[in-house]
């Protein structure tokens, strides 16, 4: 036995009879399907991947996921995508396009061989109406603001512009789409890979309004059609025959599963049902320090930052001073220490180190002394009278679970360090983005991913009007730097107004606490499996998986079955 196929002890422990139930359970059902005849057979997919957790939709102009942006980037495509290796920009619908010399049109030029899966042609009237779909109130997509640097987009989104001829995108022609910026802006390509900016079926959308997604057939854009969502149990993804480059879509067919737990998808992996898992909510943290020496197991530098925010509309934590103060008083080393064990690095500011032209301001540091002072200014020496408070977080496992651990030990903390008490919130998933959305929370657990190498990714979330804010904060000062920093051609000038703007975010003004930087994961056999290349945006386009010759589905979970079951008997030994 390989070491990729071996299985340490500590895993066998957590998994061995999890899988045997889990494979007994498989058999019966398989039997009670083949006498009832209940259940038509499908194929065997050439490749799965434990994916995170289940999709609250499919739509790109509605996830906010990572999980689901995965999936909506297999189905829909926008004029460019980001590349499997670098994660840069790279043409997708369009196969070219001009800059003006001023840097602020871009006029970009469509494939000729572009079509729907369903035949019908694909032409910039349709993007024209899909990026007109985006800045729709109706159609409350928290990433609107990606098309706020257009002319005119901003204006139109908020009811300012009723005539939408000053629109800075226009359709000159079938296959020419002209854009106009409000500035030149250095990431534009990187925001037209982006699931929000990705054309969308117009008359589908029309005849079944929000519920277009359950059409069938489905007409999308990307490398893969939907074969099958069945909620809690997979998303099947078919190849696209009419896809433009379908030539090099390396797998016929593709499913992939929702877990919130780590163990499952652990387990799931072990037993041969998964070839891939990925998703940083799935890391089984209490067995880092095993994981760590397999072959089959990949750590990366990632473009996250684990943080809490406040919400700054509710008395005290709308007094700078108490937000500064909770800042001072978290150790984040301790943390990372006690509780990660993945490679995570404690966060003093909010964009992570290693971002392209740009260096991150140092912010508040450990200081429990300053805390307690800041608190007694604001009228609570040591902790008297504050107000008990709640801090929330959504259920689930591996690093999902990891939220609570936080929670409590931020309680313990704060409690000797303020003398306050916080109470532990624990709501679903499906509801928690809905209740920060609508600030019902006092202070709540938090991440972001960067969609593209640029701090602006992550700093622009916190303007006024984004739906990504969700804190309640307002600071006219910020928004002005933000917006002054991307009318810059000067990379260094550009820099330094992004510096001032995030010293107001993490020293000055904390609406947000920064707590680490995540550490990127994912487990696959490189032996078996071919097309995954490590990214700092750990972008991996699904249309490059595949499995490498050899490597069957059948022998591959016959395989591990051989080695599960060997391994049961070494446990038993």
């Amino acid at each position: 036995m390989t070491k990729a196929a071996a299985c340490p002890p500590r895993i066998r422990r957590i998994f061995t009879f999890q899988v045997s139930r889990f494979q007994r359970l498989l058999v019966a059902l398989q039997f009670g399907f083949a006498l009832t005849g209940c259940q038509p057979s499908e194929p065997a997919a050439d490749l799965t991947i434990v994916n995170g957790s289940e999709p609250e939709s499919l739509d790109p102009q509605i996830v906010t996921g990572i999980s689901e942006m995965r999936i909506t980037k297999a189905l829909f495509e926008g004029l460019t995508r980001l590349d499997a290796r670098t994660a840069q920009p790279v043409p997708a619908l369009a196969e070219r396009w001009e800059v003006s010399p001023d840097g602020r049109t871009y006029t970009f030029h469509l494939r000729t061989n572009l079509t729907w899966s369903t035949g019908e042609p694909i032409t910039t009237t349709d993007f024209v109406w899909s990026w007109k779909r985006a800045l729709d109130p109706a159609t409350a997509s928290d990433y609107a603001g990606q098309l706020f640097y257009i002319k005119g987009a901003e204006d139109f989104y908020s009811g300012k512009l009723t005539n939408d001829a000053p629109l800075g995108f226009q359709a000159l022609d079938a296959r020419t789409l002209r854009v106009e910026l409000n500035s030149p802006l250095a990431f534009f390509l990187d925001l037209c890979a982006f699931p929000t900016l990705a054309v969308l079926p117009q008359k589908v959308i029309a005849q079944h309004g929000d519920r277009w997604l359950h059409a069938r057939p489905l007409p999308v854009s990307g490398a893969f059609q939907i074969g099958a969502w069945r909620v809690n149990d997979k998303v099947r993804l078919l190849r696209n025959p009419r896809y433009w480059d379908a030539a090099n879509t390396a797998s016929e067919i593709i499913d992939v599963l929702p877990a919130n737990s780590a163990n499952t998808a652990l387990n799931l992996y072990e037993s041969g049902v998964a070839d891939i898992v990925w998703d940083k909510d799935l890391k089984p943290v209490e067995l880092m320090d095993v994981l760590w020496s397999r072959p089959d197991f990949h750590t990366f530098p990632y473009f996250g930052t684990y943080y809490y925010r406040f919400n700054v509309t509710k008395p005290p934590f709308n007094d700078p001073r108490v937000r500064r103060a909770f800042a001072l008083a978290t150790d984040k080393a301790h943390l990372v220490r006690k509780l990660t064990g993945g490679g995570e690095v404690p966060a003093h500011h909010y964009v992570p180190d290693g971002v392209a032209n740009y260096e991150p301001p140092e912010g508040l540091l450990y200081d429990v002394e300053a805390a307690r002072k800041l608190l007694a200014e604001a009228g609570f020496p040591g902790g008297k009278n504050f107000p008990r408070f709640n801090y929330t977080f959504f259920a689930g496992g591996g690093g999902a679970q990891l939220q609570g651990k936080i929670g409590v030990e931020l309680q313990q903390m704060w409690r000797a360090a303020l003398g306050v008490e916080l109470e532990l919130r624990q709501i679903e998933r499906k509801i928690f983005y809905s209740a920060q959305s609508k600030l019902d929370y006092d202070l709540s657990a938090s991440s972001w991913v960067g969609d593209y190498n640029d701090a602006n990714t992550f700093l622009d979330m916190f303007l006024s009007p984004s739906g990504n804010n969700r804190t309640g904060w307002k600071n006219p000062r910020y928004d002005a730097l933000i917006h002054e920093a991307n009318l810059q051609t000067d990379l260094k000038q550009r820099a330094e107004l992004l510096r001032q703007a995030e010293l107001i975010l993490v020293v000055e003004e904390v609406p947000i606490v920064p707590l680490y930087f995540y550490a990127g994961f994912n487990y696959f056999d490189t032996n078996k499996i071919t097309g995954i290349w490590q990214n700092l945006l750990d972008e991996h386009p699904m249309q490059y998986l595949k499995r490498r010759q050899g490597f069957n589905v059948q022998s591959s979970v016959a395989a591990k079955a051989h080695g599960n079951k060997q391994s049961a008997l070494n446990t038993e030994d």
